[in-house]
């Protein structure tokens, strides 16, 4: 059911079909984040209508509300939320480790309190594999601990642990539609990550997820993160990096041999006014866009830039209206898939490593915000 099968390869970069039970993945992939079982301003038909084919939502905030045996009740999430393409959730790790102040660990475990009402509750990787499978995504993770990557002294009892509940969420697991990744840690040191990477490839699970990344170590340290971990990860297995989506992010990690990226950066941009665009990030608020003719991309093909001018989504944004933040969301992770389409064939046609500094080079001042332009 869970067959991954690459189509081509650029040096490491590669282009595969991973089979699911809600549909085929053609990789290298972007997914929308839906973490409250919706994609921020956005229908699944806007999702369909991007090409989105993969959509992430998170365990510990449906846990949370409206709890995961309601959305089971409901008929799981594909059900809940009318998406009837492939879907991921994540464990719960990553909100348990952004709890700092209020949660504590223990070899079984962690105690945390809600960030709604300040309620207590644990996870364990058995909990946590129930609620995913009663959620009944595609694609569900092991629990795992993530840790400070500047708390040296930590990250390796974190990774041991991290080992020792993927295991027990192989354990537990009982849905055989749906496929557990386990997750590499390890923070920045690279002997850990390869000693992470070589024991989470021995679980044979369907997919191999890299976590712990992304979360305020430099760009080159996780790029160095990546090139030890990912030629030590089997070949027929997809690999996912988690929470990493900017478009210089995207191309980096296709170089070094991901296939699958989820990130909440685009929708959260475009609730700040902030479009992505070849030479950097528009910022729609500004004066200067007031009477701008232009869609907001003219290369774009999504619905925004095809029907508004970058003129009526400032005026959107001053009013306040709600439909500011659609239309840029829309726009912004179009230009993410858009991004990874090109991608793929670049891959195909075998162009793509020679393309790439091109690629990074076009996309890279979307670190930036820039004013005016024009």
């Amino acid at each position: 059911m869970f067959e991954f099968k690459i189509t081509s390869k650029n040096n490491r970069a590669r282009t595969g079909i991973f089979s699911t039970p809600h549909g085929e993945l053609t990789t290298p992939v972007f997914a929308p984040v839906g973490t409250q079982a919706t994609v921020k301003t956005l229908t699944p038909e806007h999702l369909k209508d991007i090409n989105a084919s993969l959509v992430l939502s998170n365990t510990y905030h449906l846990y949370l509300r409206p709890g995961d045996e309601l959305v089971r009740d409901m008929g799981g999430l594909h059900n809940f939320m009318q998406w009837h393409r492939p879907m991921l959730t994540d464990s719960g790790g990553f909100q348990v480790f952004s709890l700092a102040q209020t949660r504590k660990v223990d070899e079984d475990g962690v105690t945390f309190k809600s960030h709604i009402d300040g309620s207590t509750h644990r996870f364990t990787p058995e909990k946590s594999i129930v609620i995913q499978e009663n959620l009944g995504a595609d694609i569900i993770m092991a629990f795992d601990e993530c840790a400070d990557p500047n708390d040296h002294a930590y990250i390796k009892k974190a990774m041991e642990r991290t080992h020792r509940w993927a295991e027990r969420s192989l354990k537990a697991k009982t849905r055989l539609d749906q496929a557990l990744f386990g997750i590499v840690q390890g923070g920045v040191d690279p002997t850990l990550r390869a000693e992470s990477a070589t024991f989470i490839a021995s679980l044979d699970t369907p997919g191999i997820a890299i976590g712990g990344l992304s979360v305020g170590e430099t760009k080159q340290e996780m790029h160095d993160m990546l090139d030890v971990v990912t030629p030590l990860l089997p070949e027929n297995k997809p690999r996912y990096l988690m929470g990493v989506g900017t478009p210089e992010d995207l191309i980096n990690g296709v170089l070094r041999g991901v296939d699958i990226f989820d990130c909440v950066l685009p929708t959260r941009l475009a609730r700040h006014h902030s479009a992505f665009v070849p030479e950097g990030r528009l910022n729609l608020m500004n004066a200067s866009f007031s009477r701008d003719e232009r869609p907001i991309d003219p290369t774009c093909d999504c619905y925004a830039c095809r029907t508004f001018t970058r003129a009526y989504v400032r005026h959107l944004i001053v009013a306040k209206e709600l439909l500011a933040g659609t239309l840029i969301s829309i726009h912004n992770l179009r230009a993410l898939i858009r991004l990874m389409e090109s991608i793929r064939s670049y891959i195909a046609d075998g162009s793509f490593e020679t393309r790439a500094p091109e690629l990074l080079s076009q996309w890279s001042n979307n670190a930036k915000r820039i004013k005016h332009e024009g």
